[in-house]
């Protein structure tokens, strides 16, 4: 859609053209990556390759990665996967480590996670835990103390798992083995296809698959391996972590000029206070709420988001910014700006445009 600027490279960003071109050959590819003969062993060339890219990208060794359906996947094999009954994970997690919580670590004011808190709660109880901290939120783009967080996990004897979906080609990844022992990945996050993901697990790291079955993964996912979906993923990997990372410092300046015209309209900007990826905005129009926001800007040919986009397509209230004990007309008017590669400064003038004319228009109404 030529007519529409896209800002919600956080829900799904734009298939790579690397990526296109590595999925179309896969798809040539007619063997079972665990077949024998020569087409498997096309096959499973295919899922290798990929297997190294992502590796790279995680700056592990490929025998650590286990590709999954999808980072929801992902964090419910490394939450069910370690044996630990005890979960631990921070307030503003996706709803995916969320469900598997026993108990929730909390945040503060400004959406970073409270090492206090986490350590107290290790501390009262020495049942063995894991305890998952996202690298970057998704609906704020803070970036949260993974490694402080691990220390104090590893003092107490925990494991940690990282969710670095928000984080891949945009700040360096945990460090897998020195500072986490499980992370998970997405390739739809970075530019690769929808429905394929991967967990990176520590080196001897134990695991019990989710899905049983076959031997595929190394025994810790069953399941015929998606070779598309896996060509795709590394292709767009290999691609993020050179190109994405360089392109971070203009991303860094649109996404600052656009909170400046933002504010100057009476704009709340959430989270500007702490360290956040150079890419995501999450901005409050007191009094107008997300979903007015994101359909008036709709129309207006800009496509934003109110939160995570795991919603069903619906518009809720954000468990992350009411754990970050926000106030209600902040927590129901923050809709969620995250920009790309493509993004240009006429799409930030657009959207900004945009934006101020919802505005203006609502402090007219309020006059009359």
């Amino acid at each position: 859609m030529t007519s529409t600027v896209y800002l919600d490279h956080n829900a799904t960003a734009p298939l790579r053209p690397e990526a296109r071109e590595a999925m179309l050959a896969a798809l040539d590819a007619v063997g079972n990556p665990s077949s024998v003969h020569r087409f498997g062993r096309e096959a499973r060339r295919l899922v290798e390759a990929g297997r190294r890219q992502v590796a790279a990208l995680a700056g592990v060794a490929p025998a650590q990665i286990v590709f999954t359906g999808g980072a929801t996947e992902a964090n419910a094999l490394a939450l069910t996967g370690l044996g630990r009954r005890r979960i631990l994970a921070s307030a503003i997690e996706h709803d995916s480590a969320l469900a598997w919580a026993t108990e929730r670590i909390p945040v503060g004011g400004d959406g970073r996670v409270d090492l206090d808190a986490l350590d107290r709660m290790l501390a009262a109880d020495g049942e063995p835990t894991i305890v998952s901290i996202m690298a970057v939120n998704n609906e704020t783009g803070v970036i949260q103390p993974v490694a402080e967080a691990a220390a104090i996990a590893r003092r107490h004897g925990a494991l940690v798992h990282c969710d670095a979906v928000q984080a891949a080609g945009r700040i360096p990844l945990p460090v897998v083995g020195a500072e986490v022992d499980v992370l998970s990945l997405s390739a739809h996050k970075l530019g690769g296809p929808q429905g394929i993901g991967a967990l990176v697990l520590r080196d001897g790291l134990p695991l019990a698959p989710l899905l049983r079955g076959g031997a595929q993964e190394g025994r810790r996912r069953a399941g015929t391996e998606n070779v598309a979906g896996i060509a795709g993923f590394g292709a767009a990997a290999a691609a993020a972590a050179v190109a994405d990372r360089a392109d971070m410092p203009r991303i860094a300046a649109l996404r600052d000029e656009l909170e400046i015209r933002l504010a100057a309209e009476g704009a709340v900007v959430l989270g500007a206070g702490v360290p956040r990826v150079a890419n995501t905005s999450c901005v409050a129009m007191p009094g107008v709420t997300a979903e007015t926001q994101v359909a008036a800007l709709d129309l207006a040919g800009v496509a934003v988001s109110a939160g995570s986009a795991c919603s069903s397509g619906k518009v809720r209230r954000s468990h992350v910014l009411e754990a970050m004990g926000l106030p209600g007309d902040l927590v129901e008017g923050a809709i969620r700006i995250s920009l790309g590669p493509g993004t240009d400064a006429e799409a930030i003038e657009r959207c900004a445009a945009a934006w101020a004319d919802l505005s203006r228009r609502r402090r007219s109404r309020a006059v009359a």
